[in-house]
């Protein structure tokens, strides 16, 4: 029995949720004829069936206006007149675009074939662009035909399907099954045959009625067919085509019965590795067959016997006497085809190379040379011609003149412009991109495939399933429903009716929360991961509310209240003073009604940054401990905090100043004071009567017996060629009992002359005492320091470097332009050493091979 049809199911009517592209037509679009072409198969078969999804696909592209031509990649509109490929993959193209095209590949074929010195008739073919089918040159195309190819011409008509006649196809269905096509004149491959008929499985055991075109099945029973061997049976389930072999184990002889071995039925015939060595009729020879059946046969040596030569010939000798040699030349053909054996009579196979020298050309016929007959000669020149692509040469040492095809891969941008020819390197256009690009809806239930190319001008195909995203907002039940579709779902239109806190509800269309969109449409993924939110958008809150309600002032005063909007929220003053007491604790608060920090909100209210006034007064207070230094606070009621501010105050001897918090500091007693400010290390200060510091630890006052220096002088004579050491205090008695005071003494004159001269010293000139000892500082002349010549060396060096660096920007521009200059120089260099070595290694071997064949021809003239 057959199942009643299955009819599709009933499209959804169009909503006005659905999105926008739904709602227009495409100038391109046709009429959904699939139930009117796949009506009368489908009252036959009772259902639909898979060979009518390439059908199916054909349809959809040509309703969606989407259907393009391989070659030119342009749309084929439903008037121009087109070509299919009836052998593999049902491609439809533009007429004009295949003749094109046959013409040029069944040129380039014969092209070829003539260059190969081949029959050009039998090379003169094309192919199919997409498929790849081998066509003749016969059957190119010359007319427009439908589908079914029985009108030729077929008019536009929009009630049938484009480039169809509109009748029943009647194409024969394959595997000749001697029915017909069933369906409208239709593109792409005829569906099975869905005609009833009995016929039997695999293995002939079940007879049923089946389909035609599925006529062919297994009843899934054991096979039982008598296997080849003719014993035993098949045990495979019902299967298609030839039964295994028989694997049955048993027990076998082989041919010549000495040895037995348990064998797989289909191997049960074979050879033992034992020889035969029976006796032969002669009687004297054995045997040398391997294992074989039947009798062995007569003796091979008796009867009719020649010499290895085969000129001589014996009769009647006997099997077991050898037969002599003739002595003559044995004269047997070489293996090279050309020349004989030139050795006496021998036994044995005669020699395997020809060692006669004969002079042979090489394949190119550059180089002759006399050599061994059994050694080819190659030159080493490489062939310069173009291969048949005429875009890369030969290449190839030594070459006949007859070049391979090229080898290279052709790897040119194809009109497609996402795609590189696969084919090998070749002459003409590049056949088009194979490849189809499927075009869907969201679901993936609708779609159809392009040419490669076309896609970016595709839009996705119309669904009418329902779309599967569930509204998030409170009326999930009520929405309307909508088809599927790309990006985000339409918006709710429904009153929103959300209630308020105060009891009211919302007026305002739905502004719910809205689900996560589908993405959008796109061809290709993107490099970089889209920037999809991976949540839900949320909705917006509801707007306040609008009824009107009583409220009071921001400071609670009686008798203020006003009539204000139930959502509106500002605060409003009464232009009462606020009165209330200042955190200063001593004064009250002078300005009118305004909002109170601590005082609680009620829900929903947002606290004012206004307050009530602060106390601009100075604090007043006296702080504990004393010091000059006034409260940095305003008026306050808690006690003043610690005076932070730091004050300086130097160490006894000057050499250091600490820094100390005032309130720390004032907290200490003199003493204590005066012990901290001292800096622990030695007096810094010099003594009063010479020149030399203070040994004492830093102390407060003038520093200790300034007369009793311990310190080391070095004494010297008036011509300074006398000296000693004396102590600082020794030395300022010295100077008292002359009656000078030390501290006129300058430091350079500290110690000079108080030693007397004796009969050494180089100065004949007696210098009066009284001069020497009235050399003072302020008597010398001071000169101004030089600064040039008392700069360091280093301070010089580091100047003199800088100067250099001081360049003016002409002579930096000077400088780059040589550097620009020097490196363009050394690439044209490389360059032109390059190119020219290049060129002179051709030169180089082509002149080798010139002085080769003079040499050659000067020896072998």
């Amino acid at each position: 029995m057959t199942s009643p049809p299955t009819l599709p199911p009933p499209l959804p009517p169009p909503s006005s949720d659905s999105d926008s592209d739904t709602a227009t037509t495409s100038n391109h679009g046709h009429t959904d004829l699939s139930n009117t072409i796949f009506k009368s198969y489908i009252e036959i078969t009772g259902q639909s069936s898979p060979d009518l999804s390439k059908i199916q696909s054909f349809l959809t592209s040509s309703r969606s206006g989407a259907l393009s031509c391989l070659i030119c990649l342009e749309r084929i509109r439903p008037s121009d007149p087109t070509w299919s490929c009836s052998s593999r993959c049902f491609a439809v193209l533009h007429l004009l675009c295949i003749q094109s095209w046959a013409r040029q590949s069944s040129d380039l074929s014969a092209a070829r074939a003539a260059a190969r010195a081949a029959s050009v008739d039998d090379h003169s073919f094309w192919h199919c662009p997409k498929c790849r089918i081998e066509y003749p040159k016969s059957q190119i195309p010359k007319t427009y035909l439908c589908f079914c190819g029985k009108l030729e011409n077929p008019p536009h008509d929009p009630w049938i399907l484009p480039h169809s006649c509109g009748e029943i196809c009647e194409r024969p269905l394959k595997y000749n099954c001697g029915h017909y096509c069933l369906l409208l004149c239709h593109p792409g491959p005829c569906p099975a045959c869905p005609k009833l008929v009995k016929t039997r499985c695999f293995c002939g055991a079940v007879e049923d009625v089946k389909r035609c075109g599925f006529k062919n099945f297994s009843c899934y029973g054991v096979c039982k067919k008598l296997l080849d061997c003719g014993i035993h049976r098949c045990g495979e389930i019902c299967h298609e085509g030839e039964c295994p072999p028989c694997r049955a184990q048993g027990v076998y002889k082989c041919q010549c019965g000495q040895v037995e071995e348990q064998r797989e039925c289909y191997e049960r015939v074979f050879r033992c590795e034992i020889p035969c060595q029976r006796l032969l009729g002669c009687g004297k020879h054995l045997c040398s067959r391997g294992c074989h059946q039947g009798e062995c046969g007569e003796c091979p040596l008796q009867g009719k016997r020649t010499c290895p030569c085969g000129k001589r010939v014996y009769e009647g000798m006997a099997c077991d006497v050898v037969v002599p040699v003739c002595g003559a030349t044995c004269d047997k053909m070489l293996q090279c085809g050309f020349h004989r054996c030139p050795e006496r009579c021998h036994r044995g196979p005669c020699i395997e190379t020809c060692r006669i020298v004969v002079t042979k050309s090489c394949r190119c016929g550059s180089l002759k040379k006399q050599v061994p007959c059994y050694q080819d000669l190659a030159c080493e020149r490489k062939c310069q011609r173009q291969r048949d692509c005429g875009r890369h040469a030969c290449k190839r040492r030594c070459c006949d003149g007859d070049c391979p095809p090229c080898s290279e891969i052709c790897d040119r941008r194809l009109r497609c412009k996402n795609h590189k020819c696969p084919s090998p390197c070749h002459r003409g256009a590049c056949a088009p991109c194979p490849i189809m690009v499927k075009i869907s809806c969201f679901c993936g239930d609708t779609h159809f495939e392009v040419p490669c190319g076309t896609e970016k001008e595709q839009k996705p195909p119309r669904c009418p399933r329902p779309c599967h995203i569930a509204p998030l907002c409170n009326h999930g039940s009520k929405c309307k429903p909508h088809r599927c579709h790309y990006g985000a779902c339409p918006p709710c239109r429904l009153i929103c009716d959300e209630e308020y806190s105060c009891g009211h509800k919302c007026k305002l269309r739905c502004h719910g929360p809205k689900p996560l969109p589908n993405p959008e449409f796109a061809l290709k993924p993107k490099k970089k991961k889209p920037n999809h939110q991976s949540e839900c958008t949320p909705g917006s809150l509801c707007p306040p509310c609008s009824e009107l309600v009583w409220r009071s002032c921001v400071g609670h005063h009686i008798g203020a209240e006003r009539m204000m909007v139930c959502s509106a929220r500002a605060e409003f003053s009464c232009d009462n003073l606020c009165g209330n007491l200042l955190p200063c604790t001593n004064h009250y608060c002078t300005y009118t009604c305004h909002t109170l920090k601590s005082r609680s909100l009620t829900s929903g209210q947002h606290e004012r940054d206004l307050s009530c006034e602060v106390c601009n007064l100075p604090c007043q207070k006296e702080r504990q401990p004393a010091c000059p230094h006034p409260c940095p606070l305003l008026c306050h009621p808690s006690e003043c905090p610690p005076c932070k501010v730091l004050i300086k105050r130097s160490c006894h001897c000057g050499s250091m100043v600490h820094v100390f918090e005032c309130m720390y500091y004032n907290s200490l007693s003199g003493e204590e004071q005066m012990k901290v400010r001292s800096c622990r290390g030695p007096c810094h200060r010099k003594l009063a009567n010479c020149t030399h510091l203070c040994p004492e630890i830093c102390h407060p006052g003038q520093c200790p017996s300034p007369d009793k220096c311990s310190k080391k002088v070095t004494v010297r004579c008036g011509c300074q060629n006398l000296k000693k050491e004396w102590l600082c205090q020794d030395v300022q008695a010295a100077y008292r009992n002359t009656g000078y005071d030390p501290k006129d003494i300058s430091k350079s004159n500290y110690g000079l002359s108080l030693l007397p001269c004796n009969s050494d010293c180089k100065s004949k000139v007696k210098v009066p005492d009284s001069e020497l000892l009235l050399r003072k500082s302020k008597v010398v002349e001071m000169k101004p320091p030089d600064t040039e010549n008392n700069v360091p060396k280093r301070r010089k060096r580091r100047d003199r470097v800088r100067e250099d660096k001081k360049i003016s920007t002409l002579q930096k521009i000077i400088a780059t332009t040589r550097k620009l200059v020097l490196v363009v120089t050394i690439l044209v260099a490389l360059f032109a050493s390059a190119y020219y070595g290049y060129k002179g290694l051709f030169w180089l071997s082509d002149w080798m091979n010139e002085v080769e064949v003079q040499r050659q021809r000067r020896k072998y003239p």
